[in-house]
């Protein structure tokens, strides 16, 4: 009885109770060709091996702007989203305008990049070449979507300049593959599978920007920054390309409790390099990286595991 007692006020000690011993924690991500899902998937493990109680489960959504809503209503516990989704979902502001939605961070965990891919053969060199083509813009109401009208928008095209296909990171890449579109949009942390998978089959080139195309699409969605895709990042991809990045934020309901997000924030931290064996683009998740890219506040379960650290948390992260 002794034994049993010790145990369970540890447990208590620790934001839990025997109640709560099975609660699986449900992480929304995005399609499985894309790295939300095997980020997320990730995370799930974690979770079930290193704290107490708990379980993940990772869902396939279609992305940022369905996870707002997800994690506003509480019907997931844990999102992965693009800034400007989330930066728009905690203000109210853009597709959720007049509506700001129960949402705080944890932490940022890696930068995607837009990535414009085509055939070789297309013709396609620039942004500007995608008029009068068949072009994949995302996922309906993903952040893929977001980001490809935000930098088309901005830069003299629209929806009505070319014929519009809301496709998947897969559905885009296989319609590609066959001929059924001309271009496709990808705003995901590179290298990412679907891509991968396509420059083993077919030819492709990447899309680069201008300088002058990304400051226009700053100057309409500031979370945007510059960003090179690597030589040699696809097959047959021989030179760097420009475009812009934006940072994927891993969100929660306020209302989770500051044990719990505490022990999320640390754990991602902690044991990183698991989810960097997993997929690349974790190596970009770091504190640093989380404090000055994450554009909404914090948990206060969170700041208490940067806090503990000894790191510079910058004001705009405290409500």
């Amino acid at each position: 009885m002794r034994k049993l007692s010790v145990a369970l006020c540890a447990t208590l000690a620790l934001g839990f109770s025997t109640a709560q011993a099975q609660t699986t924690l449900s992480i929304a991500t995005g399609g499985t060709g894309g790295v939300y899902y095997p980020i997320g998937g990730g995370l799930a493990e974690l979770i079930g091996q290193h704290i107490p109680g708990y379980s993940g489960a990772v869902e396939v959504t279609g992305a940022s702007v369905e996870n707002m809503g997800l994690i506003h209503r509480e019907d997931s516990d844990l999102a992965i989203a693009l800034a400007d989704t989330v930066f728009q979902a905690y203000n109210g502001t853009g597709r959720f305008d007049g509506r700001p939605l129960d949402v705080v961070a944890l932490a940022s965990i890696y930068p995607n990049a837009v990535q414009i891919v085509t055939l070789a053969n297309s013709g396609i060199t620039s942004l500007d070449d995608l008029r009068g083509k068949r072009v994949s813009v995302g996922a309906p109401g993903s952040g893929t979507e977001l980001n490809a009208r935000a930098l088309l928008e901005s830069n003299g095209l629209s929806y009505d300049d070319m014929s519009v296909q809301r496709l998947n990171f897969n559905e885009t890449a296989d319609a590609l593959r066959d001929g059924d579109i001309d271009a496709g949009f990808w705003s995901v942390g590179p290298p990412t599978s679907s891509i991968l998978s396509l420059a083993t089959q077919r030819d492709i080139r990447l899309v680069s920007l201008t300088t002058t195309q990304i400051r226009n699409a700053q100057s309409v969605e500031p979370v945007f920054a510059p960003y090179v895709l690597r030589a040699g990042l696809y097959e047959g991809v021989t030179s760097p390309t420009q475009s812009v990045s934006i940072p994927n934020v891993l969100t929660v309901n306020p209302a989770m409790s500051e044990e719990l997000a505490y022990q999320l924030t640390k754990l991602l931290f902690e044991e990183v390099e698991y989810l960097r064996a997993i997929h690349p683009a974790a190596n970009d998740t770091t504190v640093e990286f989380s404090l000055t890219s994450t554009p909404i506040p914090m948990h206060p379960g969170a700041l208490r595991y940067y806090e503990e650290i000894g790191a510079v948390i910058p004001d705009r992260l405290r409500e």
